[in-house]
């Protein structure tokens, strides 16, 4: 998607192995009572924990959370046990890049997985770059994050090496959207509503440029507010225009506002966004039938993947409170990803981690490869995903079903 989360990282190796320095922490006895310890890496969350968004954020938190109780059972990283500390950032990027300087000034936080929110993610970007510390988004989807503000002209820049995300962005999501609008459902007249956030107007906005190319036609464009209710206005323009279709670039909490109040002006037509609203909170906030409406979402439904078969069995038995929801497996495998490069820095440096562990991590980020929960995890010079798997959902007797899934092409 689009927006969103983060990881901390504290560490230690057996007592003997390691001189604490700068980073790390380490019980000074082991579970039996010995002399000999492990290090502690703190695996921190940055998500929307309270909130609208919160049914996705604590997705989030959960997944990561699991990722560090399997490499802990495991004994992944020998002489390192992980832990998980949260941080809500309520989708705030106040809040979110509050977040990050706790993270950076704890010198035993060596990684971070988050935020949820692309416009968060802004926040906090340089905060984290000007200290070597890595983050890994399950859900960012706005291009700039990765490729440089310049990315729609072809002069593509990394504007920060120490970020990566395991979700593809929105130039793959909002061309596979139009795509399926135009060639798969037919439509030939929409309408674009974003909400002027960083992933909404930028996922509506790169989805009418391809809608067009293709040679539908944009009938109309508008914009709503946060946190608004009474979209009235934009739904009579909707109907007076005669499109045969919406498209928004939003989250849920106004999404299914928007499309309740499109119907009850009489156009009868649906509303399709990227992964933003595919939630059941969409469906739950539109007290009329929606059902035909669309959704796309990073990656291929995880319920369906041989490889993410462990993976929901594992979170079922944990008795978490909340689903695993949209992000669920974008979460473990970015949580993953930081247990791997801490594997790789460790195994590197004679079983300790090195005084400048921090940017270690972050080099060995560039370099994981391996078999994840959503399939193949790895990046490319950007730091995005090298995964290009999207689905389109549609509402049918007021629940989310997969409709197509493929692997983008250019």
């Amino acid at each position: 998607m689009r927006h969103r989360s983060l990881l901390i990282i504290t560490t230690a190796i057996t007592a003997g192995a390691l001189t604490l320095s700068a980073c790390g922490s380490r019980d000074d006895k082991d579970d039996s009572g010995g002399k000999d310890s492990k290090t502690t890496v703190v695996i921190g969350v940055d998500a929307p924990l309270t909130g609208s968004l919160s049914a996705l954020g604590q997705g989030i938190k959960n997944s990561v959370d699991l990722a560090a109780k399997v490499a802990n059972k495991n004994n992944e990283v020998d002489g390192v046990t992980f832990k998980v500390k949260s941080f809500d950032d309520q989708a705030v990027p106040s809040s979110g890049k509050a977040n990050a300087t706790s993270m950076v000034d704890d010198e035993d936080i060596l990684g971070a997985v988050g935020p949820l929110n692309s416009g968060v993610a802004q926040s906090m970007q340089g905060v984290f770059d000007r200290a070597d510390l890595a983050q890994v988004s399950p859900a960012n989807t706005n291009p700039a994050l990765s490729q440089g503000d310049d990315w729609a002209s072809g002069k593509k820049s990394r504007p920060f090496k120490t970020y990566f995300r395991t979700a593809t962005t929105d130039i793959i999501q909002g061309r596979f959207a139009a795509q399926y609008y135009y060639k798969d459902a037919k439509k030939r007249k929409v309408f674009v509503i974003d909400d002027k956030q960083a992933y909404g107007n930028g996922l509506a906005t790169i989805f009418a440029e391809e809608f067009k190319r293709l040679g539908g036609k944009v009938v109309g464009r508008d914009h709503l507010t946060v946190k608004e209710t009474d979209f009235s206005g934009i739904s009579s323009k909707v109907k007076s225009t005669g499109a045969d279709s919406v498209y928004f670039g939003g989250q849920y909490p106004e999404g299914g506002l928007l499309s309740d109040q499109v119907k009850q002006a009489g156009a009868q037509v649906p509303i399709m966004g990227g992964d933003g609203i595919y939630d059941p909170a969409f469906i739950k906030a539109s007290g009329t039938n929606n059902d035909g409406d669309l959704a796309t979402s990073v990656g291929y439904p995880v319920e369906q993947l041989d490889s993410a078969k462990t993976f929901v069995k594992n979170y079922g038995e944990q008795h978490y409170k909340d689903p695993y929801a949209a992000y669920g497996g974008y979460s473990y495998d970015a949580g993953w990803a930081i247990i791997q490069a801490v594997k790789a820095v460790v195994e590197d440096n004679d079983g300790k981690l090195p005084d400048d562990a921090r940017a270690k991590i972050t080099e060995a980020l560039g370099k994981v490869s391996f078999d994840g929960v959503t399939g193949k995890v790895s990046f490319d010079q950007y730091g995005d995903t090298t995964n290009k798997q999207l689905t389109v959902y549609k509402v049918t007797k007021g629940a989310w079903k997969s409709v197509k899934s493929e692997t983008f092409k250019d």
